[in-house]
Order: C-alpha cells, then structure tokens, then sequence
C-alpha cells in the first residue's frame, strides 16, 4: 500500500513479545483487521492491543502518543488509548512499538452508530474538550502527523495535483471551485489547540450504537482547530452536520476550513488508494458528495 513498508506477522510479533515481555508470551495473538494504512494491529490476550508501525514516517508517533495520551485521557468525554509498555526495534523489525490497553467497541464502519444526532453531539463534546485542552509543549505538525493542523494553503499543491489526476472520474470543477472558496477563508489567527487530526468512522469506536472511543492518534498535533472539523463531513449527513456545529463555539472562518480539510483528505487520498484501499477510497467518494452539496 506504501513504498517502504515493513512487512510484519504473527511471527515477528510473537519474537518481540517473547524477547521484550516474556510476561505476555503465552498469551494469546490474533491479527486485528483494520482499514488503516501506517500501523498493524493485533490483540494480545483479551485486555491488550499491540501497535506496530508499518512505515517509517509513522515511527515517529509512538513516543509522542506515549507521552501525551495519558495527559490528555482525564480531559476527554470519551475514552482514547492507554499504553501501557513501548518496545523497542528488535528481530529486524527497525522502529519502537506499543502495547496498549485493549479499548471494547467496534469501528464505526463496522457498526455504525444508531443515532446519528447523538453521534454528532458526542463528537462536538469531544472536540470542544480536546480544543479547550491546557497542557504546553505539544508537538507542533509536521511529518510526524502528516503536517495535519497547518494553513490549508500548504496542501494547496497536492490538492492540484489530485485534481489533475482525478480528471473524469469526479466532477473536477466543482471540487476544484470548493477549494479555491476554502483556500479564500481566513487562516487561524489564534493560539494553536490540540487536534486529533484524523477524525473520521474508521477512527471511532461505537458501543450499544454509541460513539464510546477515539483511536489512532497518529494525527496528534497543536495547531488549527478547524482541522478536526473534517468529521462533519466524512462521518455526518446533513442534519447531524447542524447539530454538530450548533454545538461547537466555532466562527464561519473555522466551520469553512474544516470543510477544506474533509475536501483535501478525500481528493488526496482517492487517487493514491484508488487501486489498494476500497475502504478509504469509498469513504473518500462520500465525503466528497457532502462536501460538494454543502458548496452548492
């Protein structure tokens, strides 16, 4: 799916563990199926998850969601992932890992959550939480998190040359025209916040039809709020989209920002996964029909 990758099994998983936790050798490992592209999942046992990155730039995540994730938990309505060990390279796999704290729930693309309005309720709890955050020192964006959280106008080049390779399958000038209306709205002005920076179904977990968990802190960062507003289009239909923002303390500025990142999420990704991913890529065809009805 990337160039780069690092190919991980059961086997290697088993030698790391048995080398660096003998404790949790005889545990049971199964593989965890996931649409996700930079990480392999496996559950350990019944109460732990162990996270390896499968690509160099996502290496870098570990030690970050090590240290802050655990500060950043008492602050949120919803629950997030608690490491519990880091390992370290080893059996020729070359970059540190995590084992965590095994978090019940299913993704929201397998179990979607059944009401769509209290999801968006959820949501806006969480990110208003998250934003509202108070802890000094975070990582500012950058590679580590795929620079989520910067001004939309550094994403301007590979939106065009998304645009360009996406000539006949989508309508081209509408989303080209969706993102020059975003590339025009003011930039953050304000200090920057904490940011998920990947919000979106894969990454929320739903209980009984309930939001009741956010994975994969990947994205992690300081930076522009309007960044996580991106799952107002990738996760939510029009009425809960209204509910979702009716409860969020954000201006028109921000609110048009987040749908210039849920426009650029989807373009980006369509023509890079459009052959390896049919996940994303159908994810990606529906963000892109909201984001286009809201601009017209």
């Amino acid at each position: 799916m990337h160039a780069g990758e690092h190919d991980i099994d059961d086997g290697l998983v088993r030698m790391l563990i048995a080398g660096q936790f003998p404790q949790w050798a005889s545990l049971p490992l199964s593989r965890v199926a996931s649409a996700g592209t930079d990480h392999a999942l496996y559950r350990l046992g019944d109460e732990m998850s162990v996270r390896l990155p499968r690509v160099e730039v996502a290496a870098g995540q570990v030690e970050k969601e090590q240290r802050w994730l655990p500060l950043l938990a008492p602050h949120l309505p919803l629950a997030i992932p608690t490491p519990l060990a880091q390992g370290a390279p080893a059996e020729g796999y070359p970059w540190a890992w995590s084992v965590y704290r095994w978090q019940p729930g299913e993704n929201a693309i397998a179990s979607p959550v059944s009401d769509l309005h209290l999801a968006a309720l959820d949501l806006a709890g969480f990110v208003e939480a998250l934003h509202r955050v108070d802890l000094a020192g975070g990582p500012e964006p950058g590679r580590h998190n795929f620079f989520r959280g910067v001004p939309l106008a550094h994403r301007d080049a590979s939106v065009r040359s998304a645009l360009a390779a996406l000539a006949g399958t989508i309508d081209v000038p509408a989303a080209a025209r969706a993102w020059d209306a975003a590339l025009a709205t003011p930039a953050w002005q304000g200090a920057p916040v904490w940011i998920h920076g990947d919000l979106h179904a894969g990454n929320l977990l739903v209980e009984q039809g309930r939001i009741s968990g956010v994975i994969d802190w990947g994205g992690l960062a300081v930076g522009d709020p309007a960044c996580d507003l991106m799952v107002a289009w990738n996760f939510l239909d029009a009425g809960a989209r209204e509910a979702f923002r009716a409860a969020l303390d954000v201006d028109d500025a921000t609110w048009e920002r987040g749908r210039g990142w849920a426009l650029s999420m989807a373009l980006i990704a369509l023509p890079y996964y459009r052959e390896t991913n049919p996940v994303i890529v159908a994810s990606s065809m529906r963000t892109l029909g909201e984001v286009l009805a809201a601009s017209s």
